[in-house]
């Protein structure tokens, strides 16, 4: 299954991770800046999560975002 929004990536991570919205949160929170688990589950369901902001998940989960380019078959020869 390929997941198709940032919700169902992060949904997908914390199931391979053993982890809850509000763990990611506590990880994801430093001094300077208090992430709350209500903040993170409404971007995640609203679809407004920035790049930035999965890359953080990302690396705060020890994963990384890579792009792969589409073979089209109607490439011309």
């Amino acid at each position: 299954m390929k997941a198709t929004n940032a919700r169902e990536i992060v949904k997908l991570l914390l199931v391979k991770e053993n982890l809850s919205i509000s763990k990611l949160a506590l990880m994801l929170s430093t001094e300077q800046k208090k992430i709350y688990q209500q903040t993170l589950s409404a971007k995640l369901i609203n679809g407004t999560l920035k790049f930035n902001e999965m890359l953080d998940i990302c690396n705060v989960l020890g994963y990384e975002i890579e792009f792969n380019k589409i073979n089209n078959s109607t490439d011309s020869k």
